[in-house]
C-alpha cells in the first residue's frame, strides 16, 4: 500500500512533464513545418490563419501539438520490444545527428574550437576553491536532471536477463554521460566561435540547443539540430514520462485499466496540461509546486537503497513483493513501512527546504542528493534497531 501511493507522487509529475514536453516537441514539428511553408510559397505565413487565435497557439501549434500527442500514443503502445527498437534507434540518431551538428558547425573554425576546448579543460590548480565549487554544481544539476530517470529504472531493469546486464547498463550510462558531455561543451564552444566571427551579439553563452541554430544563419544546421531535438525529446518523454505514469496507473488501479485506456488516458491529460502550458501553468508558479512533489524523489531513492542494501543485505523474497497477505514479509504495518515513510518525510524536508528558503536556495541543484542522504541515514538508523 505505501509502494502504490508513493508511486502515485511519481506519477503525478510524470504526467504533468508529459504534457509539458509534449508541447515543447510540438514546437519542433511546428518548425518543420513553417520552413517547408517558407519554402513553397513564402507569402503564406502571412495570412490571419497563422496568427494566434487559441491559447496563444496559432493553427499550425495546434496541429502539431495534436499530431505529437497521437505519434506518441501510436508508437508507444506498439508493445516492449517494439519500445526497445525505438530507444536504440533513438540512441544511434542522436549521436549522429551530435556528429553531424559538430562537423557542420565546426567547419572552417575547427582550429579556433580545439584551442577552445583544451583551454576548457586546463587542469591548473584544479583542486583550487573556484574550480571545486565549480565541479560540485555541475554535480549536483546532472543529479538534479537525472534524478527522475534514476527513480524509474525499475521500468527498463525489470526487462534484463540477469544483473550482469544490468551492471553493463549502468556502466554505459557512464561512459554515454562523458561522451555527452565533451561533445556538449564543443558544441557550446563551437557556437560562441562562429557567432563571434559573424559578428553576432550574444550577451551569454547559449547552451540550449534551438538558442544556438536560431543565432546561426544555416537552414540545414537548423533542419538537422530540429530532427534531432524531436528525436531526442521523444524518446527521453517516453523513458521519463509516458512509461512511469502508465505503470503508476497500471498499479494503482490494476481492474480498471490496462496498456490501451492507460495510455488514451495521459494523451487526454497531456492534452489538457500541454493547452494549458503557455497562457496558465507556465505563468502561475506551477513548476514550483511539482518541484516540491519532486522533492520526495532523493528521499524515497535513499530509503530504498538503505533497505535493499544495508537492511535486507540485497536478499528479497520474490513471492511477498506484492502479496497483500498479512502474513506476507513486506506487509509491515497494513501494507505501510511506518519507518520508511518517517524517513521520507524527514528527507523531503529538508530537501524542499531549498525550493521554498530563499537563502538555501543555492542548494537546489543538491536537493535529491540532499533528501537522499537524509533520509538514508534516518532510515538506517531506525531500521537497523
Amino acid at each position: 500500500m505505501g509502494a502504490k501511493y508513493v508511486a502515485l507522487l511519481r506519477g503525478l509529475v510524470g504526467i504533468f512533464m508529459f504534457g509539458v514536453q509534449t508541447f515543447f516537441i510540438s514546437k519542433s514539428i511546428g518548425y518543420l513545418i513553417r520552413i517547408l511553408i517558407f519554402y513553397t510559397n513564402q507569402d503564406i505565413l502571412d495570412h490571419e490563419i497563422f496568427e494566434n487565435f487559441l491559447m496563444g497557439m496559432d493553427i499550425i501549434d495546434w496541429f502539431s501539438f495534436i499530431a505529437a500527442l497521437i505519434l506518441q500514443y501510436y508508437l508507444f503502445n506498439k508493445g516492449q520490444k517494439f519500445i526497445k527498437s525505438i530507444l536504440n534507434f533513438s540512441a544511434w540518431f542522436v549521436y549522429i545527428g551530435l556528429m553531424i551538428f559538430i562537423i557542420m558547425l565546426a567547419g572552417e573554425n575547427s582550429k579556433e574550437i580545439i584551442n577552445a576546448f583544451k583551454l576548457s579543460i586546463r587542469t591548473e590548480n584544479f583542486a583550487s576553491k573556484e574550480n571545486l565549487v565549480a565541479l560540485a554544481s555541475i554535480t549536483g544539476t546532472l543529479f538534479a536532471y537525472f534524478s527522475i530517470v534514476i527513480l524509474n529504472i525499475g521500468d527498463f531493469s525489470r526487462y534484463i536477463k540477469n544483473g550482469s546486464e544490468n551492471s553493463k547498463g549502468n556502466f554505459s550510462l557512464l561512459i554515454n554521460l562523458i561522451i555527452f558531455s565533451f561533445a556538449s561543451v564543443f558544441i557550446v564552444l563551437g557556437a560562441d566561435i562562429v557567432m563571434a566571427k559573424q559578428f553576432l551579439e550574444v550577451d551569454q553563452l547559449l547552451t540550449n540547443p534551438t538558442d544556438i541554430i536560431g543565432k546561426i544563419d544555416n537552414n540545414y544546421l537548423t533542419v538537422i539540430a530540429i530532427l534531432f531535438i524531436l528525436v531526442a525529446s521523444g524518446s527521453t518523454n517516453m523513458i521519463a514520462n509516458y512509461i512511469p505514469t502508465q505503470n503508476t496507473l497500471l498499479n494503482f488501479f490494476p481492474k480498471s485499466f490496462d496498456k490501451t485506456n492507460s495510455g488514451l488516458l495521459i494523451i487526454i491529460l497531456g492534452l489538457v496540461l500541454g493547452g494549458l502550458w503557455l497562457p496558465v501553468l507556465s505563468q502561475s508558479g506551477t513548476l514550483s509546486i511539482i518541484d516540491t512533489i519532486g522533492s520526495f524523489f532523493g528521499p524515497i531513492a535513499g530509503v530504498i537503497i538503505a533497505d535493499y542494501y544495508l537492511i535486507k543485505n540485497k536478499e528479497y523474497i520474490s513471492k511477498d513483493i506484492f502479496s497483500d497477505s498479512k502474513s506476507a514479509a513486506y506487509f509491515y504495518t497494513n501494507g505501510w513501512q511506518i519507518k520508511g515513510v518517517y524517513a521520507m518525510i524527514i528527507g523531503f524536508i529538508f530537501a524542499a527546504s531549498t525550493i521554498w528558503n530563499v537563502e538555501l536556495r543555492f542548494l537546489q541543484s543538491f536537493a535529491w542528493i540532499v533528501g537522499a542522504l537524509v533520509s538514508y541515514i534516518t532510515y538506517y538508523l531506525l531500521a537497523s534497531k
